[in-house]
């Protein structure tokens, strides 16, 4: 893929799933590679498919919600390799439960992952980004960043911020004058572990839930979730839909306005019956 080759990507969250997918990209297309994961045994697999390929790439424990940790590693990344061109935020949880019984830090973690996290990293970053004077923030959202549903109130809150905050930070760029592009990515049902490992309020058995969206809601492979991804970079797209159903459910929030959700209700009704 053109537009990659010779910049230095940074990729949170590359121990697996879409993060994995887009290091492995990113390194045939060219590009000098930074990841990070908490799950040092993910990262070490990425990290060694990426060295096959002949990119380089420094490989690093870090933890997203760690501010502090966050800050000192854009410097590290940025001494390595003398600049930072890209940066892809896209380490993440999911959650599954409803506001009721949900605990304030169930809340609390999902929003530190997926909002703060984001943040952290577009804030340690921006200032190499506008140093390379060739940047690009990447933001990883969901499809549940356009449209809320039942049981996802921490998951929709934190996706909806990350689109939210990615938006203005785009039109600031500009307002700016900065050399930095921001692109919001919103997947759809994606082939991972992230149903999976999502976490659930005590005593709640999700395993119905993760069995249906692997089952039926992850229609598309990381491998074509990171090409779509990296195409819309290369076109500096402001928003990025990753497959077909975030396609459609765009469209459906679009048209219908605040009223989806007297359609979301009861398909989710009878797509995971039962209390969750």
């Amino acid at each position: 893929m053109e537009g990659f080759a010779w910049k230095v990507a940074v990729v949170t969250g590359a121990g697996s799933g879409i993060g994995r997918a887009l290091a492995i990209e990113l390194a045939r297309s060219g590009a000098k590679l930074a990841i990070s994961d908490v799950d040092i045994d993910g990262l070490a697999q990425t990290e060694e498919r990426v060295k096959t390929i002949g990119a380089p790439v420094k490989a690093d424990r870090l933890d997203v919600t760690e501010r502090e940790a966050f800050l000192a590693y854009a410097d590290e990344v940025a001494e390595h390799f003398g600049k930072v061109n890209q940066i892809y935020n896209n380490a993440g949880i999911a959650f599954n439960g409803d506001i009721e019984i949900s605990q304030f830090k169930d809340i609390e973690r999902v929003m530190d992952v997926d909002f703060w996290g984001v943040v952290n990293g577009t804030k340690a970053f921006l200032p190499h980004l506008i140093a390379s004077s060739d940047g690009h923030v990447i933001n990883v959202s969901s499809v549940f960043g356009l449209f809320s549903v039942p049981g996802q109130a921490a998951y929709n809150s934190a996706k909806f911020a990350v689109r939210g905050f990615t938006e203005a930070l785009r039109q600031e760029m500009v307002r700016a004058g900065h050399p930095v592009k921001v692109t919001t990515v919103h997947p759809g049902g994606i082939k991972t572990a992230i149903a999976r490992n999502m976490e659930a309020p005590d005593g709640v058995d999700i395993s119905h839930l993760s069995r249906t969206f692997d089952k039926r809601l992850a229609n598309t492979s990381p491998q074509k979730a990171a090409r779509i991804i990296l195409d819309g970079v290369r076109q500096n797209k402001a928003r990025v839909l990753v497959g077909l159903d975030a396609k459609i459910l765009d469209v459906m929030v679009r048209l219908t306005g605040s009223r989806y959700q007297e359609l979301i209700g009861p398909a989710m009704r009878r797509l995971l019956p039962g209390p969750r």
